[in-house]
């Protein structure tokens, strides 16, 4: 037990301070906890999900393939054309624009996506870029909130606890949507004085081609096509039993076939030091479980706690956050996934998909990745972009701006899910 949680906290510690790859620490761990005997090969590779595995394959070479069409390049000219060129106004559908395909994609894509064109609009019209990127990053982390698929921890959260896409839109959407429009509210007061643009720099925009930014309708039309089944799948897939791995593989596979792309050049657009990171991962928790440390974590959780539900929520949400903010969210859900799931056993279960400990969990973990620069892979992500394009985003700027709006929506998590969960 002990020989487990010194490796994965040395991973932890690697995987913080960047000094090597994220996926080559969690490997490094993996195959520590298999050398020491902690956990044997085969129950090893029995702790990789593969659903998880599966979605983010899928749905990684589905969006780069709609990426190559233009499609959101159009969607960025388009939302600055209608706006005609009124600076605010752009600012906020952007971040509208981010928070849904961040919801329906995923954060971490819809920035690699999104930011070099946001960039681009922002040398157009003339205004600070980096505030933008920033509130950007921050947009895409609450959007991500939202949904299955938004977020990387969404994804482990729910194939570990056996979620549907209809789950998340339940219970976890609606308090999205109420910390999105306050967002949007208090970003454009922030910035609003920020955000002014000279007449011929509105007239250059009115008078743009956004159509002229598509490369290629047919294989628009088929993407668009491929993922309308793809997420009609993936609100059925509770009632038709498939796991949403195999709904979004499919999806691609079918992409390949009617773009009639080569499958290797499809395939090198995959993050696959992504891929190598959570299934390290997957095998040093099933060896923390193994050895019986998340049943020791939730005894400790349930005498803190006591009876009270409520307060265990509370030190769900704002322990996650708290540590989400410091350090990866992702590693972290998947060690606190079996600590809930045992808390769950221990209060009683209200439901599949519905016990409140399980939102806790994924508002903390996901929200709390706004706190700082460092706090999830599309704030990370961001700013790699932003310096490669000359703008570069300090680890105190990002704080400015993104620790207080962390406070902001945690706030209106707690108070959602008291209302909802436990005032009634």
């Amino acid at each position: 037990m002990t020989a487990s949680i010194l490796i994965f906290i040395i991973v932890y510690i690697l995987i913080a301070s960047e000094k090597i790859e994220k996926s080559l620490a969690a490997l490094l761990g993996a195959s520590a906890v298999i050398a020491f005997g902690l956990i044997s090969f085969e129950d090893a590779v029995k702790c990789i999900d593969l659903n998880v595995l599966f979605l983010l394959i899928g749905m990684m070479t589905c969006v780069n393939a709609l990426a190559e069409t233009g499609f959101f390049e159009w969607i960025a000219i388009y939302i600055s054309k209608k706006a005609k060129g009124n600076a605010l106004m752009i600012f906020s559908l952007m971040l509208v624009v981010t928070m849904v395909f961040s919801a329906f994609l995923d954060n971490v894509t819809t920035i690699i996506l999104l930011a070099p064109v946001t960039i681009l609009i922002t040398q157009v019209l003339e205004i600070p870029t980096m505030p933008f990127l920033i509130m950007e990053a921050l947009a895409s982390n609450i959007g991500g909130t939202g949904t299955l698929i938004g977020d990387p921890p969404n994804i482990i959260i729910g194939s570990k606890l056996g979620l549907t896409f209809n789950n998340f839109l339940i219970h976890s959407m609606p308090g999205v949507l109420i910390m999105s429009i306050v967002f949007i509210t208090t970003a454009c007061l922030i910035l609003r004085k920020k955000l002014h643009i000279t007449d011929d720099v509105k007239q250059r925009v009115i008078n743009s081609y956004p159509k002229l930014a598509i490369r290629s309708k047919r294989k628009l039309i088929i993407t668009l096509s491929v993922l309308f089944l793809v997420f009609a799948g993936f609100f059925v897939h509770g009632f038709l039993h498939i796991p949403a791995g195999i709904i979004s593989i499919t999806g691609m596979c079918l992409i390949l076939i009617l773009c009639k792309e080569k499958t290797e050049d499809m395939l090198k657009n995959v993050e696959w030091e992504a891929i190598l990171f959570f299934i390290g991962l997957f095998m040093m928790i099933g060896a923390l479980e193994h050895n019986g440390v998340i049943n020791i974590m939730a005894e400790y959780m349930l005498d803190l706690c006591g009876k009270n539900l409520f307060g265990a929520c509370i030190i769900i949400l704002i322990g996650s956050a708290v540590l989400s903010s410091l350090l990866d969210n992702i590693p972290f859900v998947i060690a606190m996934t079996p600590l809930v799931q045992k808390l769950m056993i221990q209060y009683g279960s209200s439901g599949t998909g519905s016990h409140p400990l399980i939102w806790a969990l994924v508002f903390g973990a996901c929200l709390g990745g706004n706190g700082t620069l460092i706090g999830s892979s599309a704030n990370i992500i961001v700013t790699k972009i932003s310096v490669r394009n000359g703008y570069p985003i300090t680890f105190g700027k990002f704080f400015l701006y993104g620790f207080p709006f962390m406070i902001q929506s945690l706030i209106i998590a707690i108070i959602y899910m008291w209302i909802r969960y436990f005032l009634f």
